[in-house]
């Protein structure tokens, strides 16, 4: 992560590249074969924004602690933001207007009993609920049995919390348990950068990404990219090591606890009377069932070619 002083890289990095993805015919303005770059210049965002061009150019450079929201959203307009990625720009506005800089480690939030209680309750429904590094900080018996791979790595912490980014980047067992490896990579880094827009100074974030792009090359280039997510909902095909594979639909949905840090209750559920939701519910018996841990140990791929048990 950018550690430039008042996060102006990652603003420069991250306008630089909404501009370069648009092309003028795009913006309706005229084109010449003696562009030298496919994308926008400064000065026709600037055109398009109503603003002068030295003015976009000190913006783009990462001066944007003092710029109005109006400015903001014309800038916002003329590159064709989503929703998503304007959130982005405006909280990236908020976190460096003039305060402490200095980077915190942000306690953890304690998931109140009644949370849990919620998700116990949802026997049919794989839920668990995820902070803004992808932490799983609570979750149910179903969500442990159906992402078994994933609290069983080796990436998980000493009290058997996994982080989901780790464990889709760092774990070679992962590119196996989601079908679509890609697309769960792109979303989970989406995600995170998201969170290093609204959360700056998180120290815990900024050692989490610095890992991840020391330690994988595909998270670097995902991460390179600048995409931003906010909200995930959508399809996810899962191989399981029990059940085989799984077409499921996932929904997430805001969770307020107490602080600003932002908590989500993710849910996996099946399309009713398929063979999808068979399996999720042969998933459910089993994780409802104390007998289950009885059976003889599996071992399956793990990081560096290390064996882990479930």
């Amino acid at each position: 992560m950018d550690q430039q002083p008042g996060n102006r890289g990652e603003i420069r990095h991250f306008l630089a590249s909404r501009r370069a993805r648009i092309t003028p015919a795009q913006a309706g303005l005229p084109t010449s074969a003696r562009r030298r770059v496919a994308g926008l210049r400064r000065e026709e965002v600037a055109v398009l924004a109503g603003v002068s061009a030295e003015w976009y150019t000190r913006l783009e450079k990462g001066h944007i602690g003092g710029v109005s929201e109006d400015v903001l959203a014309a800038v916002a307009r003329a590159l064709r933001l989503d929703d998503d990625e304007r959130t982005y720009l405006f909280d990236l506005a908020r976190s460096s207007r003039p305060k402490s800089r200095t980077p915190s480690r942000r306690r953890d939030v304690e998931v109140p009993p009644r949370v849990q209680w919620l998700l116990d309750a949802m026997t049919m429904s794989s839920a668990f609920i995820r902070d803004g590094r992808t932490d799983v900080v609570a979750s149910n018996a179903l969500a442990r049995a159906l992402h078994a791979p994933m609290f069983d790595s080796a990436t998980a912490d000493q009290r058997g919390r996994p982080n989901i980014a780790r464990y889709i980047f760092l774990d070679p067992g992962a590119q196996d348990f989601f079908a679509d490896w890609d697309a769960a990579g792109n979303a989970t880094a989406a995600l995170l950068r998201a969170e290093a827009g609204r959360e700056p100074h998180d120290r815990a974030l900024r050692e989490l990404v610095g890992e991840l792009c020391t330690l994988s090359p595909e998270f670097r280039s995902v991460w390179a990219a600048h995409d931003v997510l906010i909200r995930h909902d959508g399809s996810k095909r899962l191989q399981h090591p029990d059940v085989g594979q799984l077409e499921l639909t996932f929904q997430s949905l805001d969770l307020p606890l107490s602080g600003p840090a932002v908590h989500n209750l993710i849910t996996y559920t099946a399309e009713p009377g398929t063979p999808s939701e068979d399996r999720l519910k042969l998933l459910a018996s089993w994780a409802a069932t104390p007998s289950r841990a009885a059976e003889p140990t599996r071992l399956y791929p793990g990081p560096c070619g290390r064996a882990l048990t479930d």
